[in-house]
């Protein structure tokens, strides 16, 4: 690894960027004033070495730390409010995010819900229901990501799953950001292969999709560019080999390059991923590699113009939609993603009641071509059949 894979940026907030400097992760604490902070994490993180020696580290400089892992995979209002009992059980006065997205989406939302009276539904990023959130009362976040995908550590939300409905709901505020983002890339190095591959994609879905979506944002498009190149280049490395310390660099920078980009907008991808993962419990980011080539093909006459660009910024020797609708297709076939919704438990008789879901997701207003639930249930039924037209 190059020694050049360090830095100290701010943006879209406060990052300090490399290998080992979990070290640093009680004085960013204390800058953000903390003596009582709660880390909060997930169950399969929880037991693991990097979790007791980040506690260490705090307790060691003067920090009362305790651990917090309550949290599953899609997290529902229950590990929230689980979790804001915690911390005022604690006395904490603040947040330490650590983990893959739904770890940094719940500790995000605890963070949030401290200071508020009103249920977590009335936060929901509709309209200007942020304006009924109580700012002062929300307490201060560092966040540590161990996965290259979500980029939820630089996002102003969190996905949590209403159970009422079994939807995706997105619960914003501008000051749910992170303080500031601790990106280690050796806290990556243990993720298995497979779940390398599926965050690996949900970071290229985020990169992807921003840069598809329509409207007037030079910056975020540029941001995308550029994650997706690093993609391509190390996403594969980091699947073969999960020790190689530059690619899991890289790709944990095009995880935040991914979710800064995607304020632009997402589509339909996350349209269909979000109802299979509330209903189905499906992996997000698995789920949105399965329906990737079939929603780019669905859109193609709204991205031939914008792919020949595209395929010329990542190296494709054919620059055209069919050339980067291939390279996504030879990618997920290299490093292990199924081609059918079938291979992960989504069957033709979800198509019509997930739908209306897809239909009513926030992301459907960012896809390139306008939806209707009846497009939403034909695609569905593409991405279970494998019906897919390359050339």
């Amino acid at each position: 690894m190059t020694t050049t894979l360090k830095g100290n940026w701010n943006y879209p907030t406060l990052m300090r960027f490399g290998a080992g400097r979990i070290v640093e992760l009680p004085e960013h604490c204390k800058a953000r004033g903390m003596e009582r902070p709660l880390l909060v994490t997930d169950a399969g993180l929880a037991p693991l070495p990097m979790i007791a020696r980040a506690q260490t580290l705090c307790r060691d400089a003067g920090l009362e730390c305790e651990i917090f892992a309550d949290v599953q995979p899609n997290p529902v209002e229950a590990n929230v409010t689980a979790g804001v009992s915690a911390f005022r059980r604690g006395a904490h006065d603040g947040v330490i995010a650590f983990g893959g997205g739904s770890a940094l989406d719940t500790g995000k939302a605890i963070a949030l819900m401290v200071g508020q009276t009103r249920p977590i539904w009335d936060f929901e990023d509709r309209e200007d229901w942020y304006t009924r959130v109580n700012v002062a009362g929300m307490a201060p976040v560092v966040a540590v990501p161990t996965t290259a995908g979500t980029g939820s550590e630089v996002g102003r939300a969190s996905v949590i799953t209403d159970l009422r409905d079994h939807t995706k709901k997105i619960i914003f505020h501008a000051k749910m950001m992170p303080g500031i983002v601790l990106g280690d890339p050796e806290l990556t190095v243990g993720l298995p292969a497979h779940i390398t591959a599926a965050v690996g994609m949900d970071a290229l879905s985020h990169n992807l999709e921003a840069y598809c979506a329509p409207g007037y944002h030079p910056m975020a498009e540029g941001i995308a560019v550029e994650g997706m190149r690093l993609i391509k280049e190390f996403l594969p490395r980091a699947v073969k080999s999960g020790a190689d310390i530059e690619a899991r660099s890289q790709m944990l920078i095009a995880s935040s390059m991914g979710a800064t980009a995607f304020q632009k907008g997402l589509g339909a991808m996350h349209s269909l991923s979000h109802p299979c993962s509330a209903n189905l419990n499906t992996h997000h980011g698995l789920t949105n590699a399965v329906v990737m080539p079939y929603v780019l093909e669905w859109n193609r006459t709204a991205l031939e113009e914008k792919f020949v660009r595209l395929a010329a910024w990542l190296g494709l020797p054919d620059r055209s939609f069919a050339g980067v609708l291939r390279w996504v297709l030879e990618l997920r076939r290299e490093i292990g993603i199924p081609h059918t919704l079938a291979e992960i438990g989504v069957k033709e008789e979800h198509a019509k009641p997930f739908a209306p879901q897809a239909f009513a997701d926030p992301s459907t207003g960012g896809n390139p071509l306008p939806m209707t639930t009846a497009d939403f249930e034909h695609l569905y039924l593409n991405c279970v059949r494998g019906e897919l037209q390359v050339g």
